[in-house]
């Protein structure tokens, strides 16, 4: 196994959040020196998965949002958890253009979106209990940038 950094971040649920999670994970993962493309399409997943989290997990509350991101060698993992109502139909909710809450007139819960830009998605959910979305995004650069394998960040 190579090297190995990561980071945590908890925010409320509110809408204006959402932009800031993107830029996070995006600076999180300039360490790995990704091309510009690569930058846009972490930045579109995490987009989607923390929408999901604001509109759709809480609903009329305002819950937290946990990201966590780790890279190892030229891949960077992305899990955005919420503690809300949970999905119950899981399947549906990944189809194209599926919505819960179809008087925001919103265009599907952003799963399909997620696939077509990172390498893996994993969704668990419990209903009641809340939502993990997990991505990876493997990148086409290996530079680590002088961390060291045992846990020292710079």
């Amino acid at each position: 196994m190579g090297n190995k950094n990561y980071m945590k971040l908890e925010i409320p649920a509110y809408s204006n959040n959402e932009s800031f999670a993107r830029a996070v994970v995006a600076a999180f993962a300039a360490r790995l020196d990704p091309t510009l493309e690569e930058v846009s399409d972490i930045k579109t997943a995490v987009s989607e998965a923390v929408t999901n989290a604001i509109i759709h997990a809480y609903e009329n509350e305002i819950g937290i949002i946990l990201l966590y991101s780790f890279i190892e060698d030229s891949s960077l993992a992305v899990e955005v958890t919420d503690q809300g109502k949970g999905i119950d139909n899981l399947k549906q909710a990944r189809e194209a253009f599926y919505t819960s809450r179809p008087e925001l007139e919103r265009s599907g819960m952003g799963f399909t979106i997620m696939e077509s830009f990172m390498d893996e998605v994993e969704v668990e959910t419990v209903s009641g209990e809340g939502t993990t979305v997990r991505m990876v995004k493997h990148l086409s650069s290996k530079k680590m940038q002088g961390e060291k394998s045992h846990g020292t960040v710079e």
